[in-house]
């Protein structure tokens, strides 16, 4: 299965991840609507937070409005979404993204858009056996 591994101990706290996400998905700059998330510790260090494609919210979608390409990517079909929520609360990494006014949830599909503009290699796109 393809998904992004994120390395934290490299990331720096830029921001650029979260910038290109939301640009390419959104057409704006604004991360609540980015489907990578750069957070801090309290030590200072940074945590990155994407979806490894664990398929938890497969099952949960009543509408099957979520599937699984042959890469192994989980993807939402944003017309027999509903907005009932049931994968977002049961996605265990809390990486299934919902954000003020949206119609359907988002989360990150592995595009490798983001891997390709960090500028510390914190992001790789890695393929894995289920």
């Amino acid at each position: 299965m393809k998904y992004l591994k994120t390395l934290a101990e490299a990331c720096i706290g830029c921001n650029t991840c979260m910038s290109v996400c939301s640009k390419l998905y959104f057409k704006e700059d604004n991360p609540e609507k980015s489907a990578i998330r750069v957070g801090q510790a309290a030590d200072g260090s940074y945590t990155l937070a994407a979806c490894d494609q664990c398929q938890a919210c497969v099952a949960e979608c009543p509408t099957l409005a979520i599937t699984v390409n042959k890469q192994g990517v989980v993807l939402i079909n944003k017309g027999l979404c509903i907005n009932c929520l049931a994968c977002v609360a049961v996605c265990p990494t809390r990486t299934m993204m919902t954000y003020h006014g949206g119609l359907v949830p988002f989360k990150c599909i592995a595009c490798d858009a983001c891997v390709k503009e960090c500028p510390t290699n914190a992001l790789k796109i890695e393929v894995k056996e289920k």
